[in-house]
């Protein structure tokens, strides 16, 4: 006990240092990804205490998905509730499309996850879909073929439902006649720097076409796109916690129940006050819907910390230099990865500009911004030094294995507002040019449950350093340490836990060599 305490201890203070654990995983065996001609896999996460799981959020790999289900203060919302996280990689389908056979994908997969877990209820549990951006249209059509097992629908810096917008940037589905989502929760999040009102308008339409609906709505103040802060996750695990209270059996609310509050531009300088559907005195075609008071407040409060406060911006630099900012990419910073002699470690810094990015500023908050990981590649091991981190992914997939994004983040105070600013740095790929490269890692014997760390000993014949990841099982790496994990209390024996053992190599040196697993189980 005392062993999982500090490990949790250590998760809290150094989230970014430690990577998220992923117990289990299951081939998709009868899905083969466009991305990567193979088949995704799915990785379940069930909290170290749960005895039942009570729902199941899923998505598919993009870029905040991962950002969320790993983030720990989120995690551990979702530990007091008994919610597990599914998240499939390379992504299954954008549009969820049932022609495309994604609907018996997705069944199989949870059966899949059933079976290897121990945690039978997986196959039936409530679910909740969660997407971002190009995903963000996916729990939307998601719930409508599956309206009797849909706990609720997250749609996050995205898209309304039925909406002409998708973030995929393509058509939508049709529902046809009789469809809806009627009763389900439901939210869209829009941050404040995205802010586009032709991506709301749809779902004000959709609320006053399905009058049935519970459409509630996050005005993501002081944020943009890519970005997940605390405060927005936390929203959305009361959001989570107050659906499963409501409606643990999934029985229909009933929107006249709730609450209305005015639907929220960043422009808005006088508002209706929220109140009970029954006495609110705004427009209700203007306004939705919200679980309770207390939901409605809190989305309110955010509304009125950043109201009438001056905008800060920010840029990174590189080498001593500002990057060009670039307003019509959809990423606008891009750096060129320029390592360290290790081939693996690279600096960037973050500054306070002006609205151009280009140039420096005094307008902002005495406060120093901090750089925090969306998805990819990256460790972030202090404000300004990064490193290479293959992870659970692997290195075969072209659009993903290679792509980092990081977000540089600055709090508001009482004059200006939070700021956010993203960027991308692209890895070379395989290096291919210098001297081959092989790793030898010995094998890893099974070890008895309570066994707390497991020496590894890799090696390489270029004598370069190698790193480490968990693709499976209940572990992390610190160093050359494997952290044997809490193991949940109806887990299946033996538990299985696999290692990638890799060394990326150096450009025009040595190559990147190929990863090498090792797979043991954790015996009772």
């Amino acid at each position: 006990m005392k062993r999982l305490l500090l490990f949790f201890t250590l998760i809290t203070l150094f989230a970014p240092l430690i990577d998220a654990q992923w117990q289990w995983r299951v081939s998709v065996s009868d899905w083969i990804s466009g991305e990567t001609g193979t088949s995704p896999d799915a990785f379940l996460w069930i909290p170290e205490n749960c005895q039942k799981v009570n729902a199941v959020m899923f998505a598919n790999q993009n870029m905040d998905e991962e950002t969320l289900f790993e983030l720990p203060s989120f995690r551990k919302h979702l530990s007091e509730m008994g919610i597990a996280l599914i998240w499939f990689a390379p992504m299954l389908e954008q549009q969820w499309d049932v022609k495309t056979g994604v609907q018996q994908s997705f069944d199989n997969t949870l059966r899949a996850l059933a079976e290897v877990s121990g945690y039978d209820e997986i196959a039936t549990s409530p679910l909740i879909p969660f997407g971002h951006s190009a995903q963000a249209t996916m729990p939307w059509n998601f719930a409508a073929w599956n309206p009797n097992r849909t706990l609720c629908i997250i749609s996050f810096h995205g898209d309304a439902p039925r909406t002409n917008l998708c973030g995929y940037g393509r058509e939508n589905l049709e529902w046809g006649r009789t469809r809806n989502i009627d009763g389900i929760p439901s939210i869209m999040i829009v941050g404040e720097y995205e802010w586009w009102d032709a991506r709301v308008l749809p779902a004000l339409a959709f609320k006053m076409k399905y009058p049935g609906s519970c459409i509630s709505f996050l005005g993501d103040a002081g944020r943009g796109h890519f970005d997940v802060s605390e405060q927005t996750a936390d929203y959305i695990a009361l959001f989570i916690r107050k659906t499963l209270e409501t409606r643990p059996d999934l029985e229909k609310i009933k929107p006249e129940d709730g609450w209305l509050a005015q639907w929220w531009r960043p422009s808005d300088k006088k508002r209706a006050a929220a109140a009970p559907v029954n006495k609110y005195k705004g427009n209700p075609h203007e306004a939705f819907w919200y679980f309770d008071k207390e939901m409605a407040k809190l989305a309110e409060q955010r509304y009125t910390a950043t109201r009438h406060k001056q905008p800060t911006y920010l840029n990174f630099r590189q080498n001593g230099k500002l990057l060009n900012y670039d307003d019509n990419q959809h990423i606008k910073t891009r750096a060129v990865f320029s390592p360290e002699a290790d081939g693996i470690t690279y600096h960037l810094n973050v500054q306070f500009t002006d609205s151009t990015h280009n140039n420096l500023s005094d307008n902002h908050p005495d406060i120093k911004p901090s750089i925090k990981r969306i998805c990819g590649p990256v460790k972030v091991i202090n404000d300004s030094t990064f490193r290479v981190d293959f992870y659970r992914i692997g290195i075969n997939n072209p659009k993903r294995s290679w792509d980092m994004v990081l977000c540089a983040e600055a709090p508001g105070n009482r004059i200006y507002k939070e700021s956010v600013q993203q960027i991308e740095i692209k890895l070379p790929g395989r290096h291919e040019n210098g001297k081959r490269q092989t790793i030898f890692f010995p094998s890893i014997d099974d070890v008895p449950e309570g066994t707390e760390s497991i020496a590894l000993n890799a090696t390489t014949d270029r004598n370069l350093p190698v790193s480490y990841f968990v693709k499976e099982g209940p572990a992390v790496v610190e160093g050359n340490n494997l952290i044997i994990t809490g193991i949940p209390p109806r887990s299946k024996f033996p538990v299985k836990v696999v290692v990638v053992a890799w060394q990326y190599g150096k450009t025009g040196e040595v190559n990147t060599a190929e990863p090498v697993e090792q797979t043991f189980y954790i015996t009772k």
